[in-house]
């Protein structure tokens, strides 16, 4: 395959996201983008006029949204792969998409382990699914499907590390709430026996301190026995995100020494460590939104740790 020989359009409505995209997409070097769209008509538009070869489409685009934008641009451009990227997890919903002729379906919030791999698998002439939509009974899905296209081998995202993974995303309206989700988390993964490591300012890390010792937890101990792990939020970024972009290399060796680390102070011999952190939300305040998409997917995760 020549470089810069797979010509891609970009469509969702939120801009931050399309620059995730699209500098996800650069890093393979048979790719070319050629345009962006931020509604269902203009994606058409650009569909029928450019005829590129991948069509990376959200769902909830105004206007027109992306199901029935691609039902469209499969006829105005028929050789245009349609990789669908949404938070959507519905299953009629996902269904709907595939049934579309599209090649794939990405959640979002999996994006950043599974964009590159659903692309890769598109570009081979495979179809995929994320992995957090295993559940789905998705198997017959191609022979269900209105048009005539030829079944495509599924690939299903990795699962195994989601096995003992969880990932959640919590949203607070002030400080005092902040304090109450976070202390509730640490108290409960320590009481579970889990390790925890706290991703936090030094504001909040005090805030937190105070209420955990209201609560009558010896947080000096915790602490002195690594069962508790307090770090400054500012000082984590500044360790993996490099020219305003987060760097997945160092992302990955850091979140693997602290997990080790963490681990060797939890209970057990299936050892749980537990994260929670405000990374996203310091980087959004910076107003580094492209990192934050990117440090998202990441998240901080519950670990299962046999030592």
């Amino acid at each position: 395959m020549h470089a810069a020989s797979i010509r891609v359009l970009v469509v969702d409505d939120y801009e931050p996201w399309r620059r995730f995209v699209c500098s996800t997409c650069q890093r393979f070097p048979q790719l070319r983008l050629v345009g962006e769209a931020s509604d269902g008509f203009d994606a058409l538009q650009k569909a029928q006029e450019l005829q590129t070869d991948l069509i990376v489409l959200d769902i909830g685009l105004p206007n027109l949204n992306g199901i029935q934008a691609a039902h469209r641009i499969r006829e105005a451009s028929p050789n245009s792969k349609i990789l669908f990227v949404s938070e959507n997890r519905s299953l009629d919903v996902v269904k709907e998409a595939l049934r579309t002729g599209a090649c794939g379906y990405v959640v979002k919030s999996d994006a950043g382990s599974d964009l590159l791999l659903a692309i890769d698998a598109v570009l081979q002439g495979k179809s995929f699914v994320s992995a957090s939509l295993a559940g789905y009974d998705l198997a017959h899905l191609d022979v269900d499907r209105a048009d005539t296209a030829p079944q495509r081998e599924r690939v299903m995202a990795p699962i195994r590390a989601q096995k003992n993974h969880r990932h959640e995303v919590e949203f607070y309206g002030d400080d005092a709430e902040f304090v109450d989700g976070f202390a509730r988390f640490i108290e409960t993964a320590l009481a579970a026996g889990s390790a925890v490591i706290v991703v936090a300012t030094d504001l909040h890390h005090a805030s937190l301190r105070q209420r955990l010792v209201a609560d009558g937890l010896n947080v000096a101990a915790e602490i002195e026995q690594r069962n508790y792990i307090p770090l400054n939020a500012a000082d984590c970024l500044s360790r993996f995100v490099v020219n305003d972009s987060l760097d997945p290399v160092l992302f990955k060796k850091l979140a693997g020494n602290l997990i080790t680390e963490a681990a060797k102070g939890a209970k057990g011999k299936h050892r749980r460590v537990s994260g929670c952190g405000e990374g996203v939300h310091t980087l959004l305040a910076a107003g580094n939104s492209q990192a934050a998409i990117m440090l998202e997917p990441c998240g901080m995760r519950s670990h299962d740790i046999t030592m």
